[in-house]
């Protein structure tokens, strides 16, 4: 029998042979077809992505923004899209040992993948990723910046606003106004100095108030719709906790009532959703620029250092890079955590407004600082949590093929309209699945026909 790390090693390298292969390739299904013949009919993961549906003006906003062409676009969306699959099916064979992995490049995506076991860099490096060995796993770090979360309930953080994991430099980094700010939430938290960087900022994030995504709501002040939604029949919107309690009554952009606020979360989260009157439709698109309808595909998180671009209304379409997940940020009104922090520029007027990576929906417009003129962070709440705190079902512009007309579902705990997270297991046809990246099931991507998003467990 092999030792323990050899054992894992091989079960990592099976894991990836079909997913890796196509980021060293390139090409959706090239490589996976010659490597097993069998596995040639199934969508690659840039198809299960819709990579395929995304809208021409976030490609045009990419390539503002990021410096690229139409190709290189076109071609960054698809290498994220592998690479995301290879990272998630890594996550998964390296178990504990797992620290963290992220995309870099401005044309392409190459993939880090982190661990804290050196005798993993094999398997890593075999399934085309660049292989990095460092202190503390993702689990350690996640369970420090816990820690932070509980402190800052009781201890004030306006002069240290921000604090996150950085799978990066594999540390919780504190950006902090007043150093000592950092330090004190620190020591309150029993957070140990040497998992902890702590960086100067000026930055005083706010909730981004009166902003607009797809189209402008009122409810005495302005905001945003982030992404249509459903519950049951009920028809609806998600968008920022902050801009409104439930009970809150809304009218739309032609100032028509619409509806009101069910359910809201501000501070502690930024979430909230909306149900609508029978005058209003839920459609899978976000406002574009110049009124271009773009489609959501699904919800399929990107990872850290993917591109991403954001809808508003006062600053219309502007595109940049994920940073961190899972961070936490103090505005005047209290902490909010699980955010992601971005590169993209916001301004007021662009709060609750839809954040969206290729065809697949990210989050919502919480807040930031800075200005589309000088640059500035954002922030955007997640949307599947939004969705699974809820129970809200993403309107998206479908799946891939079901079962046939007349054939039955086959059996088992995977259902559609569920919000999975990385690791979760599922049966499905006789067989279990393990998910590898976050998403909220849909129709037609049953875990036998995405092998970006399960694997066989």
């Amino acid at each position: 029998m092999l030792p323990t790390h050899h054992r894992r090693a091989a079960a990592a390298c099976a894991a990836l042979a079909a997913s890796c292969a196509l980021v060293l390739a390139g090409l959706p299904g090239t490589a996976n077809a010659q490597a097993d013949p069998a596995r040639a009919s199934l969508p690659s993961p840039a198809e299960t992505a819709a990579v395929d549906r995304t809208s021409p003006e976030v490609l045009k906003a990419m390539q503002r923004d990021l410096g690229l062409t139409s190709a290189q676009a076109e071609a960054r969306l698809v290498n994220e899209a592998e690479a995301g699959a290879a990272a998630g099916a890594l996550r998964a064979a390296l178990g504990r040992d797992f620290a963290g992995a992220w995309v870099h490049g401005a044309t392409s995506a190459r993939l880090t993948v982190a661990t804290t076991d050196a005798s993993d860099v094999p398997a890593i490096e075999a399934g085309g990723a660049r292989a990095e060995v460092v202190r503390h796993s993702t689990a350690q770090l996640d369970a420090a910046k816990a820690k932070l979360d509980r402190a800052a309930k009781k201890a004030a953080t306006r002069d240290a606003p921000v604090w996150y994991v950085d799978v990066r430099s594999n540390a919780i980094v504190v950006r902090a106004v007043h150093t000592a700010a950092a330090k004190s939430l620190v020591s309150a938290a029993g957070v140990a100095s040497s998992l902890v960087r702590i960086e100067r900022t000026k930055e005083r994030p706010r909730p981004l108030y009166d902003l607009v995504g797809g189209e402008a709501y009122y409810m005495g002040g302005r905001c945003s719709i982030g992404f249509p939604v459903t519950k049951g029949t009920q028809q609806g919107f998600a968008t920022a906790g902050h801009c409104g309690r439930a009970g809150t009554a809304t009218s739309g952009y032609n100032q028509v009532a619409q509806g009101t606020f069910q359910a809201s979360i501000f501070p502690g989260r930024d979430m909230a959703w909306v149900a609508v009157n029978s005058q209003w439709t839920a459609t899978p698109y976000v406002k574009g620029q110049g009124g271009q309808r773009v489609g959501v595909g699904g919800s399929t998180q990107s990872p850290v250092g993917a591109s991403i671009c954001r809808s508003g209304s006062t600053t219309g379409w502007h595109c940049g890079t994920i940073q961190q997940h899972n961070t936490s940020v103090t505005y005047p009104e209290g902490t909010i955590s699980g955010v992601t922090r971005t590169t993209v520029c916001a301004e007021p007027g662009d709060s609750g407004g839809s954040y969206i990576s290729g065809s697949q929906a990210q989050g919502v417009t919480s807040g930031g600082s800075g200005n589309c003129s000088s640059g500035g962070t954002t922030f955007h709440q997640p949307i599947n949590p939004l969705l699974q705190q809820f129970g809200l079902t993403l309107k998206t512009t479908g799946g891939g093929p079901g079962p046939g007309p007349g054939d039955p579902e086959p059996g088992g705990t995977w259902a559609a309209g569920k919000v999975y997270a990385p690791g979760d297991t599922v049966t499905y046809g006789g067989s279990t699945y393990r998910c590898l990246q976050g998403h909220q099931a849909q129709p037609g991507w049953q875990p036998p026909n995405t092998p970006a998003l399960w694997q066989s467990a």
